[in-house]
């Protein structure tokens, strides 16, 4: 007789044999074993072998209950109703403030906030989030963060941020509360709110939310009544190849002719970044505000 294995439950193992019935055994918490035998009685002596891994417990009480994510849903919603609404940035939490794109994306952050005069959103954590946090600080406009306990980066043991107040920042257990968090942020409920999404440079965990906004956005789910400006920040060429190959998906007729193109504005500059959020919301651009992020720009590359 054949047997296969069809789970794990902590420390019970649960197998069927090929006349479908369910047997299971209970693993002695004394000992650690690389393999149990089993008899059947009523099909004779019978001995089968299976090859465990050792492997540590895992503790899922985290994830026991969808109320536990359900509240902190709720308490990214109250974070935001009580900051309000405005620019949500995605980007690296590895580049460091020796790199040119730290000191570009923390002039952007000044910029947009002056800009726009609204609240500004980030990951709260190291990289480019920390970057675009001094900016508007700078700016001295309002911002808020929605961290999470684990960054690729720096910081990654702590829950706390090191220089925020401790109300204008929730540190998330769980990444969909984060993502919820993130998108509502820029949602758009009436023509004065003034919103908008921005993707500096990242990595996997920022292409993760790029997409998943630009999917939202496509299928016209973001929540938002009127439209919500999608800025793709390509500094240095960075996103150059990834442009490339969603070109290539519309030769390959995975995505239409042009849509990608109309679901974000491509910059790679500041100041285009700038000139694209005034003409988009209205508002007229100072002059002093392009000449000093061109002085910024023109400083990054010398």
């Amino acid at each position: 007789m054949a047997f296969s294995v069809v789970g794990l439950l902590g420390s019970q193992i649960l197998v069927k044999d090929l006349h479908k019935r369910r047997l299971k055994f209970q693993f002695l918490s004394e000992r650690e074993q690389s393999g149990i035998n089993f008899k059947f009685s009523k099909f004779g002596p019978l001995q089968g072998r299976i090859l465990l891994s050792k492997r540590q417990s895992i503790d899922f009480d985290e994830r026991k209950s969808p109320n536990e994510v359900r509240k902190e849903i709720e308490r990214c919603y109250e974070l935001i109703h009580r900051l309000g609404r405005g620019v949500v940035y995605l980007g690296s939490s590895r580049m460091g403030p020796g790199h040119s794109h730290y000191l570009q994306s923390l002039e952007l952050g000044k910029e947009i906030a002056d800009l726009l005069d609204c609240t500004s959103w980030t990951g709260a954590g190291p990289g480019l989030m920390d970057a675009v946090t001094k900016g508007v600080l700078e700016a001295g406009k309002p911002v808020g963060g929605f961290k999470i306990g684990k960054e690729a980066g720096e910081w990654t043991a702590s829950n706390f941020h090191p220089y925020l107040p401790s109300e204008t920042y929730l540190t998330c257990r769980f990444f969909s509360a984060r993502k919820h968090g993130l998108v509502d942020a820029a949602v758009r409920s009436k023509s004065s709110d003034k919103t908008a999404v921005v993707a500096l440079p990242g990595g996997i965990g920022t292409l993760d939310e790029v997409f998943e906004i630009l999917t939202l956005i496509q299928l016209e789910r973001i929540g938002s009544e009127l439209p919500v400006p999608f800025l793709l920040m390509n500094y240095d060429s960075f996103y150059s190849k990834l442009l490339d190959f969603l070109n290539d998906c519309e030769d390959w007729g995975t995505v239409s002719k042009g849509e990608v193109a109309s679901l974000w504005k491509v910059c790679n500059s500041n100041s285009q970044a700038l000139t694209y959020l005034a003409e988009f919301y209205g508002i007229p651009l100072g002059k002093s505000m392009l000449d000093s992020e061109m002085q910024s720009s023109l400083g990054t590359k010398s």
